[in-house]
């Protein structure tokens, strides 16, 4: 129950969060570690089994422990929670359930109802946990707006990079997924991404610690906007050394990140 098994956890389920977050100031890890790999458990939730009830028990446990923490009693006995419980106060854990509640439509073979179901699901997934990572490390109530756009920039273009693998499962992934439909969504989402970032690069180093993956995850949507096929054919990708050098930019201020 430390949060250098949170560290572990997110660098076995996701190795670039795992570099974005050990680009970031020594404090800020200890608060993103035990979100990232709270949101690692929650998304892998509903794929670990073909039992929609077992994936739904396997969610409630996480909804319990948000409401554990609110109700002030101690965390389970298990290796995401005590962490997680140390960082959040109040507020942070009522926001995540959010986060998990979304993780429902990963169960089901039902597609988004529309394009907004389909933003909400990316919002809550996604920037609403980077809302909370960046309120926990000092980011004000007025980034809020610069945050959903780049925490939107970000949840697409992860969303878009695992389509190949929902559709390989039988899901139905976007509401219009004709490639100049999917090219405008990446370039409306790209543009939004930019701007919030250049907007959050004025915050303390600290504070912006949590926006480092959505900032370098702007590439790939410029690259779906620019080849909207690439998204179907599993190939949105970006050179091993240009991610090493974006990464050392973005760490110290997202808005030098766009190359």
């Amino acid at each position: 129950m430390s949060v250098q098994a949170c560290a572990e956890i997110v660098q076995k389920g996701d190795v670039d969060r795992f570099r974005s977050t050990m680009a970031a100031p020594v404090a800020a890890r200890e608060v993103l570690f035990p979100i990232h790999a709270f949101c690692l458990e929650v998304a892998k939730a509903p794929w670990v089994t073909k039992e929609a009830m077992i994936a739904e028990m396997r969610l409630q446990f996480w909804r319990d422990v948000l409401q554990e923490k609110i109700d002030g009693k101690a965390p389970r006995a298990h290796e995401v929670a005590g962490s997680l419980a140390a960082v959040l106060d109040d507020a942070a854990a009522e926001a995540l359930d959010a986060a998990v509640t979304a993780r429902q439509w990963d169960i089901y073979r039902d597609p988004h109802a529309d394009e907004a179901a389909l933003h909400s699901y990316l919002h809550r997934s996604y920037a609403i946990p980077l809302h909370v990572a960046a309120r926990r490390l000092g980011a004000p109530e007025e980034a809020s707006k610069a945050l959903n756009r780049l925490g939107f920039a970000g949840a697409l273009a992860r969303y878009l990079m695992a389509i190949p693998g929902l559709e390989a499962q039988g899901r139905v992934p976007l509401v219009d997924g004709r490639p100049e439909a999917v090219a405008a969504l990446a370039k409306d989402a790209y543009d939004q991404g930019r701007w919030g970032a250049q907007q959050l690069s004025k915050l303390p180093k600290t504070a912006r610690a949590p926006m480092i993956d959505a900032v370098m995850l702007l590439p790939v949507l410029k690259q779906a906007a620019q080849d909207p096929q690439a998204v179907i054919e599993g190939r949105l990708e970006q050179g091993a050394l240009r991610k090493s050098l974006r990464l050392a930019l973005a760490s110290q201020s997202p808005s030098w990140a766009f190359f």
